[in-house]
This record gives structure tokens, sequence and C-alpha cells, in this order.
């Protein structure tokens, strides 16, 4: 187990509606994909993919309950406890890749593009979201040099509808060597399934409930793996034996509920 280490908050910056990142004083080293337990002391801990690696290191999280809403009114200067980074990260597979995000899904796959991109591969990104005020990391990606697709549901930015429409015609129109993607699981089973008719190579970061981040309390165990400690992110052949990936999930209490 990774020991918890204390760190000062550098600043806090508004990434989209009740989307924020956080970064620290310090440095972390964290594959993309893999992600930190922050522990919030006398409120809680909870699971942040790490959305900048290295010195400055930093989480992006929506603020979606009392967890995230203590996390959002810390200040500079305060600190938080981390331990990990814990988890299996993403790889870079051969010289030309497509990225597929969905909302919040951008903050992981961020530094995947920044490491692909440094490592001499093509990237093109498909960024998809509601709406345009939800967009995340647009110009972080278009800055580091990976070609970038929008989609939003209502069409106020880029091309109106879902993150797959774009893929399907990209996958149609050009030639790729691997295909990740990070959001909504209904959106990943999609893309999972064009990537698998072309024997495309394929990488996932799944979400469950993670409490633990060691594999031991079994929240987010999926098919006999555990989300916390096989993945967060789980490739083609894996996803392939898991019967509930694009299915169904547990609540926090582990009661076995539809995918939304």
């Amino acid at each position: 187990m990774s020991l918890l280490r204390p760190f000062t908050i550098a600043e806090q910056i508004d990434e989209a509606a009740s989307c924020k990142t956080m970064r620290f004083i310090g440095t972390l080293h964290a594959d993309p994909g893999q992600f930190v337990m922050i522990w919030i002391p006398g409120k809680d801990e909870f699971p942040m993919s790490v959305s900048y690696t290295g010195e400055a290191f930093g989480v992006t999280y929506k603020i979606i309950g009392e967890g995230t809403q203590s996390l959002s009114a810390m200040k500079p200067g305060e600190r938080v406890g981390i331990r990990g980074p814990y988890g299996r990260g993403f790889e870079v597979h051969g010289r030309r890749m497509l990225a597929v995000a969905g909302g919040a899904g951008m903050a992981v796959i961020a530094p995947l593009i920044d490491m692909a991109i440094e490592k001499g591969a093509e990237v093109d990104l498909v960024l998809g979201a509601r709406t345009e005020s939800e967009i995340i990391m647009r110009g972080r990606c278009e800055s580091a040099g990976a070609e970038v697709h929008i989609s939003t549901d209502d069409g106020t930015a880029g091309a109106k509808g879902l993150a797959t429409d774009i893929t399907s015609q990209l996958l149609e129109n050009a030639t790729f060597d691997s295909v990740c993607a990070c959001g909504p699981e209904k959106m990943i089973a999609g893309v999972y399934s064009m990537s698998k008719k072309l024997d495309l190579p394929f990488q996932a970061s799944l979400e469950r409930f993670i409490k633990c981040g060691i594999g031991i309390c079994d929240s987010c165990a999926i098919d006999g793996m555990h989300v916390c400690k096989d993945g967060p992110v789980f490739s083609g052949e894996v996803l392939a034996t898991l019967d509930d990936f694009g299915k169904g999930r547990l609540s926090p209490s582990g009661r076995r509920l539809p995918l939304d």
C-alpha cells in the first residue's frame, strides 16, 4: 500500500461548469489513466484520476457530492493527504491513435495525448460534451498537437450529435493503429464495438465506485476483477470477457444496478 503523503494546494482552476482542476506543490509521477486517493481531513477520502503528472501534478473533478463540494471550497496553501498512484494506466500503441473522450473523461485522456505526442505518435481526439460550456481541455490538446474533433448533444459547438457519430466517420475515412476511450460507459461500449470490427487494439478507462483503491473492499468489482487494481484501464481483450461491461454496475452499498 502506498503511504499517505501531505500535499499543499497550489491553485484551483475553473475548467467548466461544476468542473475544476486542483494542482499541487510537489511531484507525483503517474501513468495516464492511473488515479490517487485524496483525503480531506475530517471529511472524506475518494479517488481522483491524475490529469497532470510530474511536477505540479493535478487532478480534475466534477462537483457532484459532499466530498467534491468540500474539495472545491479549499484554498491555495491548504493541505490534503494523497496516496497512490494506483491501478493500470494507458499504453501508447502504434504511430497514429484515435482518442475518444466524453465529458469529464477528457481529464483522463489529456495526459495520454501528451504522452503519445511526446513519443512521436499522431493523435486524433474526439471530444464530446452535452453543451459547449462543458467542454474541457480542448486548448491543452490542440497545443500539444492533437487534431481535435468536437461534438455536442445540443450543437452549440462542433457537430451536433454524439461522440460515437464522429468516431464512426473517422474510422471509416482514416487509418489508425489503436483506439482509446474514457467517458460514459455506453459511449465506451460503442467505440469498442467499432474498434473490434476493424480489429484495432483498444483500451478504455472504466469508472466504478472505488473505496479502498487497492482491491480489498470489492466495491468496484466487475466480473471477478477490480477496477481499482486490474484497471481502471482495460484492454479490448479483457473487456470482451466482462459480462457487465456496458450493461451493469454496483451501487455504493453493493447492489447491482443497470448502467445509466
